[in-house]
């Protein structure tokens, strides 16, 4: 009785047939992962956001007038500055839109006026150099906040607070009732389209 074996076509035509189905499994093992990672990394963002909003909502429900020139609350466009209530005294707190991440500085626990003002000044400083230990958050694309007034609400700069000046020479703005933030995502920033944000204010 005589045994047939393969052909070397027969053996080659096996060899592509499974070379093709090894790269059709690679690539969807392929396109797997890389929608774990996707997902994983906007899920990283997103719990990174709100760790962000959770603590500007502190920083605002801390907020504290010193009833001196330095305001309870600041806003020049860029820059969110706040004076809040910490035990050991006075802290002053900013946060700012640059390049397109949300940075926040806060300072050390301050007792005089003249500290607060000067504390201002250093924080602005400290932003400017863009420490990376201050930055918050990224791939924001821009934002705008509001303050409600009265029974109604208007963006923050239209009490005259836009000025380029000085602090010293600025009108800072009226603490209002509420704030609002709108925040705006730029492209490949893993998030989309704008957030709000309302936040009841009260200056103690």
């Amino acid at each position: 009785m005589k045994v047939r074996g393969f052909t070397l076509v027969e053996v080659l035509v096996a060899l592509v047939v499974m070379a093709t189905m090894a790269a059709m499994a690679w690539r969807g093992i392929d396109a797997l992962v890389r929608s774990r990672e996707i997902a994983q990394a906007r899920l990283a963002q997103t719990a990174r956001l709100q760790t962000v909003l959770a603590q500007w909502e502190a920083d605002l429900r801390a907020l504290q007038d010193s009833h001196s020139p330095v305001p309870p609350l600041d806003f020049d466009g860029g820059s969110l500055v706040l004076t809040r209530q910490v035990p050991a005294g006075l802290q002053v707190v900013v946060w700012s839109l640059r390049e397109g991440s949300i940075w926040r500085w806060e300072s050390p626990a301050l007792r005089t006026v003249e500290d607060l003002e000067l504390q201002r000044q250093r924080g602005m400083q400290q932003l400017a150099q863009r420490n990376p230990a201050l930055r918050a958050f990224d791939g924001v694309a821009g934002w705008q906040f509001y303050c409600f007034w009265g029974n109604a609400w208007s963006n923050c700069l239209s009490t005259g607070n836009s000025d380029a000046g000085p602090t010293s020479s600025r009108t800072p703005i009226q603490v209002p009732s509420g704030l609002r933030i709108a925040m705006q995502f730029a492209d490949g920033s893993g998030l989309n389209g704008t957030l709000m944000r309302e936040l009841e204010v009260t200056a103690q």
